[in-house]
């Protein structure tokens, strides 16, 4: 079983890693996943212990954030007024997430506060010598007011066990502090870190929002024609086949065909195709589409579960449940990092007073200064951000990523191959040869293919009827068969007609020619006699070329092609295209063994990649180490089975998907070497006595909020 939870005002993310550590570690737990972007929890447990899940996950996030409300996500807890359409509610799925306004203007509030006193305490003490207890007095009241709340935490962490964290850490080196003598300091420490932490949160914030705003596609509602009548109802409440209506400037609550009307369509936001779309009756759009001008009449073909706008958002929702590798040895990291600079932070407090004649409050001070550098946070916090923020950009450009894993992997990608039809050709097929047999007649030709196809809903023998132009009467046909790999058997009156490749021809022992003109071959009999050959084309896209060399200067070294069509069709396309090898007449099973093949010849420290778009592709595209469908004309199938969506079915955009994969793994690997780096540094200027503790405030907040926004940047590619 599986379930959702929202985490609403969960922001700390070293409690998020936490907490789906403990939730992983419950015994029927198979899989858990805390995404901080959206507040959520995602489980899946074993069935039998379903009464159980709901009051451990809330244990066990109480026991770490107490103010954290969980609730399950299809809830519909909130009080939501549906008749109102209130925009702010329309993604809630059962909770309202609060953008934190009131927390954080509270925070501000007892930050200002208490700096208020702390400055009055300092001014007053020098312009007046104040008396000792009145100067404390005023420090102290200044220190709870800052950091009463990281107190209260720490002490109620240590009683549940849990000692190592950043209140913990900051109560200890500014406790110490105190008892030390460093009385101005101490609370400097705490105005500060209270300060970063307060910024910190509204970068996450921030980077949450932006990344929210970019999935902002969910149609709110949707005007359905209902016995005659138009009603304003919720997009989910509108069933398949039925009709609805789209003015100007909303947005296309379900995938349809247009029934009336033409306009122009936005598909910014689902393809990212910044030019716009002009659609007439007949044309098939996309739910998340905003209709530019004109009204439309829409017949829904699927359900709102079903729709495009619902695939996308779950997509980039449910993404960050796939954690790249470099997340999961941050989280690692930093379970065994703190505990160890806690340790190393003792030791310098009490080896060289004991044993070389320090001062005890010299290296004190130096250890607690060394404890406020050790938090973590800078890791734990801009790495699933990156991870998370590369995502989001991809997204923006009309590539969906299912998970940080797959976009870390696209780094390796050395080798890439693609099916032919429908992903470096246009799938759009047309007759451009018939050749009849000697004593056969076009239209005898014609005929016969156009029977034999017509209860099949491929391109191909869509244009073998389109060509025939004359109307099919199926009710002719008794028997019909599809043979994967061969062609189609059926029977029409009495005589059995075969349309197929030249296979299906030698494989029912049929005497034919060979035909020579370039493109797929349709060949014909009936009876067991041959009547002929029909020539279909399939244009190459514009992009295919241009995907193929922006790959080759992106460092992958070799392009490949696989297709079911002849060996004259798929070595005239990789040599108008640029791709390196091909094999062709190829069933879907042989597809998946060359794949395996080329992996068997490839480097394990490299990655494979296939693009593909039909329903045959799906194994292929579960095969290779990444998957990449054809969003806009690919199959569910495909779709389902792939690792990486294009919607607009350019393969160019893999070329953009790699190059969005490469800036994710270099704002990772600045964001590493920068917070380690400058934290490596400070721990040793502290160790040395040449670190105060406003600079060691700096190491930790200033480092965070640093490769915070570093990681932000990513969503502006």
């Amino acid at each position: 079983m599986k379930k959702d939870y929202i985490l609403k005002g969960l922001d700390c993310p070293n409690c998020s890693a936490k907490i789906e550590d403990e939730v992983k570690k419950l015994d029927y737990v198979v899989f858990a996943s805390v995404n901080l972007m959206q507040q959520s929890l995602a489980v899946e447990f074993e069935e039998k212990n379903a009464s159980d899940i709901d009051r451990d996950v809330e244990k066990i996030v109480h026991s770490h954030e107490p103010d954290v409300e969980v609730s399950l996500k299809n809830a519909h807890n909130h009080e939501c007024d549906k008749d109102e359409f209130i925009d702010e509610c329309r993604d809630c799925q059962g909770h309202c997430h609060d953008d934190g306004d009131d927390d954080f203007k509270s925070d501000l509030i007892k930050i200002i506060i208490g700096a208020v006193v702390y400055a009055a305490a300092l001014i007053l003490n020098a312009v007046l010598d104040l008396p000792f207890a009145v100067y404390i007095t005023m420090l102290l009241a200044a220190y709870v007011i800052l950091g009463g709340e990281v107190v209260l935490h720490a002490v109620k962490n240590i009683f549940r066990g849990r000692i190592f964290d950043e209140n913990f850490l900051m109560t200890v080196s500014t406790v110490g502090a105190f008892a030390i003598g460093e009385y101005p300091e101490a609370v400097a420490v705490m105005l500060f870190y209270t300060v970063g932490e307060l910024f910190q949160e509204l970068a996450v914030r921030r980077s949450r929002k932006s990344i929210t705003e970019l999935m902002d596609i969910r149609p709110d509602r949707a005007t359905v024609l209902r016995n005659g009548e138009q009603m304003t109802v919720y997009p989910d409440e509108v069933e398949p086949g039925e009709t609805i209506i789209i003015r100007p400037g909303e947005k296309i609550p379900l995938d349809g065909i247009i029934t009336d009307g033409e306009s122009t369509l936005d598909t910014k936001a689902i393809t990212g195709e910044s030019a716009p779309r002009n659609v007439f009756c007949g044309d098939e759009v996309l739910s998340g589409s905003i209709n530019v001008n004109g009204v439309i009449t829409v017949k829904t073909t699927k359900s709102f579960g079903e729709s495009t706008v619902s695939k996308i958002i779950d997509l980039v929702q449910n993404a960050s449940s796939n954690k790249a590798p470099t997340e999961n040895f941050i989280t690692a990291f930093a379970k065994y990092y703190t505990p160890a600079v806690v340790a190393a932070a003792v030791l310098l407090a009490v080896i060289p007073p004991l044993f070389f004649n320090g001062l005890w409050s010299d290296w004190l001070y130096r250890a607690f200064s060394f404890l406020v550098i050790s938090c973590p946070c800078a890791l734990v916090i801009s790495i699933p951000l990156a991870f998370f923020g590369g995502i989001g950009a991809a997204s923006k450009h009309g590539i969906l990523v299912k998970g940080g894993n797959y976009l870390e992997a696209l780094n390796k990608v050395e080798t890439v191959i693609f099916d032919k039809t429908g992903t470096i050709t246009k799938g759009v097929f047309k007759v451009s040869e018939t050749v009849p047999a000697e004593g056969i007649s076009a239209d005898e030709l014609s005929e016969a293919a156009a029977y034999a196809e017509c209860f099949s809903n491929h391109p191909i023998a869509i244009s073998v009827i389109e060509s025939y132009g004359k109307s099919v009467d199926r009710g002719s046909i008794s028997e019909y068969e599809e043979i994967a790999g061969y062609g189609i058997r059926a029977v029409k009156n009495g005589e059995e007609i075969l349309a197929g490749n030249e296979k299906l021809m030698e494989k029912r022992k049929i005497d034919f020619s060979v035909c020579d003109g370039t493109g797929t071959k349709v060949y014909i009999a009936k009876d067991g006699r041959y009547l002929g050959c029909i020539v279909i084309s399939d244009e190459i896209k514009k992009d295919s070329k241009n995907a193929v060399s922006d790959l080759k200067k992106l460092g992958v070294k070799k392009t490949v092609m696989l297709t079911g069509d002849s060996e004259i069709i798929a070595k005239d396309i990789c040599e108008k295209t640029g791709i390196d090898e091909f094999y062709a007449s190829l069933l879907p099973d042989e597809k998946v063994k060359i794949i395996e093949k080329i992996k068997k010849e490839t480097d394990n420290r490299s990655k494979i990649a296939f693009a593909g778009d039909g329903i045959n592709d799906a194994p292929s595209l579960a095969t290779a180490d990444i998957g990449i469908a054809m969003g806009g004309t690919g199959s569910d199938a495909a779709i389902e089975a792939a690792d990486f969506v294009l919607m607009t079915d350019e393969p160019s955009k893999i070329a953009e998907a790699i190059k969005i994969a490469g800036e994710t793994k270099k704002t990772v690997i600045e964001n590493i070497v920068f917070a380690l780096g400058v934290k490596a540094i400070f721990l040793l200027l502290s160790a040395f006595g040449a670190a105060n503790m406003w600079m060691a405030v700096f190491a930790d907040v200033g480092v965070a909020l640093i490769a915070i926004l570093n990681s932000i940047r990513i969503l502006r590619k």
